[in-house]
C-alpha cells in the first residue's frame, strides 16, 4: 500500500514538473532578426533591418494585439552581392528605410494566397497604385514571381511562418521603381555619347582640313605680296 502511494505521488510530481517546464518554455515574442539569423545567409538584410531600425518597427507590429500579421521578402546575401557596386551606399538614410519597407507587406500571406492576390500589392514603403512602389506577384503552381518594374525575382522557399509572420526567401533585392527607375534607364544614353565622340572626331578631321586650307591661303597671299613688290621695284628702276 505504501509503495502504491509513493508511486502515485511520484507520478503527480512528474505531471506538475512537466506542466511547469512547458509553461517555462512558452514561445517569446516573434523577432524578425532572430528568425533570419537562425535561417542563415541573410547577413546583409539583417544589417539593413537594424541600421534603419525597421527591425524594431516590425517586431513591435508583430507583437501588437491589433496586428494583421506581416509578410517579409528576405533577399539572400548572394542577392545583395549581385547588386551594382555602390548601390546601397548611394542611398540616403530615408531611401534605405524605404528599400527595407518595400520588402514588407502589412498583411500575412500564405503561399496559396499568392495565387489570388490583387496587383499591385501594397507594401510598407507606400501604395503601389501611384506607380512609385508597385509590387506585382504572379503565381504558377508552386512558383511565385515578383516584379517591381526594375527587377524580377523568384520566391525560392518559405523561411518561416506562424500566425503573425511569414518570411520568404527571394533571389533578388527588390528595387522600387521610385528610387531605381531612372537609374535603370541611365545606361541608354551611352550610345549617344559614343555617337557624339564619333561626330567630334569627324569634326576634328574637318578642323584639320580647315587648317590645311588656311596654310595654302597664307602661301598664296605671300606670293601675291611678293609679286606686287617685285613689280613696284621694277617701276622704280624704270
Amino acid at each position: 500500500m505504501a509503495i502504491s502511494r509513493t508511486f502515485m505521488s511520484f507520478n503527480l510530481f512528474i505531471f506538475f514538473l512537466v506542466i511547469a517546464t512547458t509553461n517555462g518554455q512558452a514561445p517569446g515574442p516573434t523577432n524578425i532578426t532572430a528568425v533570419l539569423e537562425k535561417a542563415g545567409q541573410y547577413t546583409m538584410f539583417i544589417r539593413l533591418l537594424k541600421s534603419t531600425q525597421a527591425a524594431d518597427q516590425i517586431n513591435t507590429q508583430l507583437n501588437s494585439s491589433s496586428s494583421q500579421g506581416l509578410t517579409v521578402f528576405a533577399p539572400t546575401d548572394n542577392a545583395f552581392s549581385s547588386l551594382k557596386s555602390g548601390t546601397l551606399n548611394s542611398l540616403s538614410d530615408q531611401q534605405k528605410v524605404q528599400l527595407v519597407q518595400f520588402h514588407v507587406l502589412p498583411t500575412l500571406l500564405t503561399m496559396p494566397q499568392f495565387q489570388t492576390v490583387s496587383n499591385p500589392l501594397r507594401t510598407q514603403a507606400g501604395d503601389g497604385q501611384n506607380g512609385k512602389f508597385p509590387l506585382n506577384i504572379t503565381s504558377s503552381g508552386n512558383q511565385v514571381n515578383i516584379t517591381t518594374g526594375v527587377v524580377s525575382a523568384t520566391v525560392a522557399n518559405s523561411v518561416y511562418s506562424d500566425k503573425q509572420l511569414a518570411v520568404y526567401q527571394v533571389d533578388q533585392v527588390l528595387l522600387p521603381l521610385a528610387m531605381f527607375g531612372s537609374s535603370s534607364a541611365a545606361p541608354a544614353p551611352a550610345p549617344e555619347k559614343g555617337g557624339s565622340v564619333t561626330t567630334g572626331s569627324a569634326s576634328g578631321s574637318d578642323g584639320g582640313g580647315d587648317s590645311t586650307d588656311s596654310s595654302d591661303a597664307e602661301r598664296i597671299r605671300y606670293g601675291i605680296i611678293a609679286t606686287v613688290a617685285a613689280i613696284a621695284a621694277s617701276s622704280l628702276w624704270i
